[in-house]
């Protein structure tokens, strides 16, 4: 299920991005961002809903997916 991001408080979803930050290693290239600085490029993103907030109600997680995160969601539900 997706989660509008309108939804939750801004401190929940800088909390889940943040997570999905450091959780992933996420790398922005030859400069060095610190946690806030990625967590503001990640923001717009999901407001223009191309960051994609999701709970699996099977595993009772949220998830924080990319575009290449729902393409391999997506090739592997087709295999």
């Amino acid at each position: 299920m997706i989660i509008p991001p309108e939804k939750l408080t801004e401190e929940v979803l800088k909390n889940l991005l943040e997570s999905y930050i450091t959780r992933e290693g996420t790398d922005y290239g030859e400069r060095e961002l610190s946690l806030e600085d990625k967590v503001a490029e990640l923001l717009p993103l999901v407001y223009k809903g191309e960051v994609i907030i999701s709970y699996d109600d099977v595993s009772d997680s949220v998830n924080v997916l990319l575009p290449q995160d729902i393409q391999a969601e997506d090739n592997s539900a087709d295999s």
